[in-house]
């Protein structure tokens, strides 16, 4: 009675073992898999607690023998509790369905898979956008517009500078030469206002040369003033500093060529 009750008992977990394996007595090729001295090695790190040289072994015993659902299944487990690696837990477990498509333990190693799945979900998908991460994340695309903008126009600025600088530099090495063009140093579009080069010029109650004199039948200007030309400037710039358009100054000035004017040269400065 007793050697039948043993018996039972080594049948019965013989039967569990081979149910939690996913397989049956009948299964072709189990006992090949389970034979395999790599895999047998796995199975010993396992037991021994090395579960990165258990991975190694299984993995060598899928090398010989790719088609070992016993590997597979071994892997995913591993990767799913022992040494987290959700994607290739994923993996394994598909394999091992494919080749055991009617293990015993099959809705469970599917339920695995899905709690893989959502543990990668978890460490791949973005947090949700809540509306206040929203305002924050425009007022930052709008500080960044901003600051693209006034980045622009310090360069035109800085451009505009050392055009002015230049033309100052050689103006002063060279007095009586010819003077920059017009247009050198005129401010590009939407670019703050260049700093003032020249030293404070001299203005005198009224025209005193003969080129400050309006030409005959030209319109009178009342409360005209004179400027006396000064290393670097321009019609443009002198025109800007007395606030007037240069329009009117060439009008004021009819034999002022800009082009020719020269250092200590007096301009008329017609009436705002």
């Amino acid at each position: 009675m007793e050697c039948g009750f043993k018996a039972w008992l080594t049948l019965l977990m013989a039967g569990l073992w081979l149910m939690a394996t996913g397989c049956t007595p009948g299964s072709p090729g189990l006992l090949e898999e389970q034979k395999e001295p790599h895999y047998r090695a796995g199975k010993a790190r396992v037991n021994s607690m090395d579960y990165a040289g258990a991975v190694e072994a299984f993995q060598r015993a899928l090398e010989v023998n790719p088609r070992s659902a016993s590997a597979h299944f071994e892997l995913g487990w591993l990767y799913d509790v022992k040494v987290p690696d959700p994607a290739a837990a994923i993996y394994h477990y598909e394999r091992y369905l494919q080749l055991r498509p009617r293990a015993e333990n099959a809705d469970i190693v599917r339920q695995r898979i899905l709690a893989c799945k959502q543990e990668l979900a978890r460490a791949v998908l973005p947090l949700p956008i809540t509306p206040g991460l929203q305002r924050e994340f425009e007022q930052l695309a709008e500080e960044n517009r901003r600051l693209k903008t006034e980045l622009s126009r310090w360069q035109a600025y800085a451009s505009d500078l050392t055009r002015a600088l230049s033309n100052a530099v050689a103006a002063a090495q060279a007095p009586r030469a010819e003077a920059p063009r017009a247009d050198s140093v005129g401010p590009l579009p939407g670019a703050p206002r260049a700093v003032a080069i020249a030293p404070e010029t001299q203005v005198r109650p009224g025209p005193t040369a003969s080129e400050a004199t309006p030409a005959p039948g030209s319109t009178a200007f009342s409360s005209s003033r004179v400027h006396v030309v000064q290393p670097g400037e321009t019609p443009t710039g002198i025109a800007r500093r007395y606030g007037v358009s240069l329009q009117a100054l060439l009008e004021a000035n009819p034999g002022l060529e800009p082009r020719r004017m020269r250092v200590g040269q007096r301009i008329t400065i017609p009436a705002r």
